[in-house]
């Protein structure tokens, strides 16, 4: 069995503040970090999807955690092929780039030294995360509108490379990637490009949904746990992610993830059904199960 970390994703959204699951004491940005590292060996960064972090961020990041904590990041929506603010670049680039500030846009639609700058600037302000060896990787989520085709997988590969040498995971959102017809030569050309696989545990039914495929097509082997809430289509978070996974489907999954695990080095698990301490507890839960 290789080694098996297991956190959550965020540790600042207002209903976990809201819980109690931190201590009094634990009031400041800081000594929740210090708080929650002492928990966990991992947490996903899930707000830089929306804006790009700040360089300064990623070094108090690395300044209030452990020696062998590991965060994972997940990638600007823009890098993902998802629609952007322009409210979310730069300032410099949101008015370089001019036009109706509210419209959001999508990659194809920035001019490509744009592109490249958003590139730089997000991976440039991770740099301390890396150097600090606290980064675990990149989490590229790609939207339903990315299928499986030479295109796709020719932009996987420069997501790779742009990212190097800090390393990618990739998920996908569109379920073609792993139906019948398509799943075998996903994975062997993840396999091949030593691309790690991020399966998800998701309400299925909805455009978005991917079945949950366990697969190490690398060293390092993600999972990631959102629940199966009913309402999954709800733009409020707490009902969309207002799941909690009871005892059996803990040990299910806990059993699955040590079998995953007997073929990665390194296996990351996130819970990310982020209403309350929803996720806390039940990493806490699959944690011990795991040990």
């Amino acid at each position: 069995m290789g080694k098996i970390l297991v956190g959550t994703a965020s540790w600042t959204d207002k209903s976990l503040l809201d819980s109690g699951w931190y201590p009094p004491e634990a009031r400041t940005p800081e000594t929740r970090l210090a708080y929650y590292a002492s928990r966990f060996p991992l947490v996903e960064v899930d707000a830089t999807y929306y804006h790009p972090p700040a360089r300064r961020t990623a070094e108090l990041w690395c300044a209030r955690t452990p020696a062998g904590f590991t965060f994972n990041v997940k990638a600007f929506s823009l890098l993902t092929q998802h629609p952007t603010r322009p409210a979310a670049l730069h300032k410099d680039l949101r008015e370089a780039l001019g036009g109706d500030p509210k419209r959001p846009r999508y990659q194809r639609d920035l001019p490509p030294e744009i592109v490249e700058e958003v590139w730089d600037r997000f991976l440039s302000a991770l740099a301390p995360l890396h150097e600090a060896g606290k980064l675990g990787a990149l989490l590229f989520q790609f939207p339903p509108w990315f299928p499986p085709g030479e295109g796709s997988r020719r932009y996987l590969v420069r997501c790779r490379d742009r990212c190097r040498p800090m390393r990618i995971c990739v998920e996908f959102r569109n379920a073609a990637w792993m139906d019948a017809e398509h799943r075998a030569g996903t994975l062997d050309f993840l396999a091949a490009h030593d691309l790690p696989y991020v399966c998800v545990d998701m309400p299925q039914g909805h455009p978005s949904s991917v079945p949950p495929v366990l697969a190490a097509t690398s060293d390092l082997a993600v999972v990631r746990l959102h629940g199966h809430s009913e309402k999954w289509t709800s733009r409020i978070i707490e009902e969309r992610f207002g799941y909690l996974y009871d005892e059996e489907e803990l040990r299910s999954w806990a059993t699955r993830i040590a079998e995953l695990s007997g073929r990665a080095e390194t296996t990351h698990v996130i819970t990310n059904n982020c209403c309350a301490d929803n996720s806390q507890r039940n990493a806490a839960r699959l944690a011990e199960l795991l040990a």
